[in-house]
C-alpha cells in the first residue's frame, strides 16, 4: 500500500523566508504552497515541506537527501549558486567534497540555511 503512495519530507526552518530562497532559488525546486506555518515544494514525485519552528537543533547527521545521476555535475552547479560542501575529518573526500563508499556510491554533504545537513547520492550500479 504504502510503497505506491508519493512520500512527504519534512525539514524545520526557524526563518521560511530564508528557507523558500534556499530551496527554491539555490536548489531549484518548485514551490506548491506557502503558509505562515510551512512551504512545500515538489520533489521527485513526492514533496517536502519545510515547516516553521521557534527554535531548532540542527542534528550533526543527514537528515534529508536526494539521489542524482551526475553526482559531480550536481555539485559543480550547486557550488556554482553558492553552495559550501562540508567536509568530514576522517573521510577520503576529494577536492569538491565527494567521498566514495566502500561499494563505490559517491556522497556529497551540505547545509540548508537552517544547518540541517542535506546529502546528494550517486549509487554505483545507476
Amino acid at each position: 500500500m504504502l510503497e505506491t503512495s508519493h512520500p512527504v519530507a519534512f525539514l524545520p526552518s526557524v526563518d521560511l523566508e530564508r528557507s523558500e530562497r534556499f530551496f527554491q532559488g539555490v536548489l531549484k525546486l518548485p514551490l506548491l504552497q506557502r503558509s505562515t506555518f510551512a512551504s512545500v515544494f515538489a520533489i521527485g514525485g513526492g514533496t517536502l515541506r519545510v515547516t516553521k519552528v521557534d527554535e531548532l537543533r540542527a542534528q550533526p547527521f543527514t537528515v534529508f537527501g536526494w539521489l542524482v545521476t551526475d553526482l559531480r555535475a550536481t555539485v559543480q552547479e550547486l557550488r556554482s549558486r553558492g553552495t559550501a560542501f562540508l567536509r568530514y575529518e576522517g573521510m577520503d573526500q576529494d577536492d569538491n567534497g565527494v567521498w566514495r563508499t566502500p561499494s563505490g556510491d559517491l556522497v556529497a554533504w551540505f547545509h540548508d540555511p537552517d544547518m540541517n545537513v542535506l546529502s546528494l547520492t550517486r549509487l554505483s550500479r545507476q
